[in-house]
């Protein structure tokens, strides 16, 4: 677990360094601990080290591991699209998910939610570029689907959730991330207060345009097998 801890001090010192870059001040952006396909005894290794907030796509694989990490007081994220048939177990088990796409989504997650919880974090994933292979909402359609997600009784809507197209330009980055930046700040939903964006290769530009909270696996975790059958 030495490489889990070296893997968890770099990616804070990165997360530092793109704030104080930046003038922001720090702690202004939380690490979210991407785990898919990350056994469980791996997430309690990181827990030890202090990371508290874990991102999942996995229903079952999620599941289980919530079940075996019961004792941890860990917040769990919901990462990806997600199917009707899938709502209820994410609405009785999550604390975040990124990934809302659907009104119809949203509703079901909202009727599932248990009263005795508080309402779900969720933020609406934007399609910032455009691209067939990619779920989100299309940027002209942000601003409909917050205002009727923000109407539900039992989510909180907290802001806007993106995955840019991949690219080592440094450029490009900040303009993807700029973008869902400014379609957050046009929305005019009081409460707003998350931008999910940011990956291995490109939270520095994400801090930059704004982003308060990163989802980092690669960086933690080292590279993934290829998952299969998985859901």
């Amino acid at each position: 677990m030495l490489e889990l801890e070296a893997n968890l001090q770099a990616v804070r010192r990165r997360i530092r360094a793109a704030e104080q870059a930046c003038g922001r001040p720090e702690g202004s952006v939380r690490l979210l601990a991407v785990s898919k396909t990350q056994p469980a005894t791996v997430l309690r290794a990181a827990y030890g080290l202090g990371q508290r907030e874990f991102g999942e796509n996995y229903l079952q694989e999620a599941m289980e591991k919530q079940d075996a990490l019961a004792d941890l007081d860990i917040l769990w994220h919901f990462i990806g699209p997600i199917q009707s048939n899938k709502t209820r177990p994410i609405a009785e088990r999550f604390d975040w998910v990124h990934g809302i796409d659907r009104l119809k989504i949203a509703q079901r997650l909202s009727d599932q939610r248990p009263e005795s919880m508080t309402p779900l974090n969720v933020c609406i994933q934007v399609n910032i570029g455009g691209e067939s292979t990619k779920s989100g909402v299309a940027p002209a359609d942000v601003a409909g689907l917050a205002h009727a997600v923000a109407g539900l009784p039992r989510l909180r809507l907290r802001g806007l959730m993106t995955i840019p197209a991949p690219t080592a330009e440094v450029g490009a980055q900040h303009a993807a991330f700029r973008r869902l930046r400014e379609l957050l700040e046009r929305l005019g939903i009081p409460g707003l207060d998350t931008l999910s964006m940011g990956m291995s290769n490109d939270l520095e530009a994400a801090v930059a345009e704004g982003a308060t909270l990163v989802r980092i696996g690669t960086s933690i975790f080292g590279r993934r097998p290829r998952a299969k059958g998985r859901a």
